[in-house]
């Protein structure tokens, strides 16, 4: 489930909220060991959802470089390079 939690910090342009919301999504699965919560779980699934996604824009908002922004497809080519490279595609 974590693998799809992607590097947020520092590129340019900065993450969306949707990507911000799509990694709080995956961790808060990974923790719960639930892809869909029960009806019964949907309330506090959600709202945990929802606070990682507001401490990790807080994350975000805070963290401080000295790097040049990196551009989101040139380290997508190089990921689709290692990829390639692992499983042989």
């Amino acid at each position: 489930m974590c693998r799809n939690i992607r590097v947020l910090h520092n590129f340019a342009p900065p993450a969306t909220n949707d990507e911000v919301a799509a990694a709080a999504l995956q961790y808060v699965r990974k923790i719960s060991g639930s892809t869909k919560p029960s009806t019964a779980n949907e309330e506090v699934f959600d709202r945990a959802v929802a606070e990682v996604a507001a401490a990790t824009q807080r994350l975000l908002d805070g963290l401080v470089t000295h790097a040049p922004p990196k551009d989101r497809d040139e380290e997508a080519a190089k990921a689709r390079v290692r990829s390639a490279a692992r499983f042989g595609r």
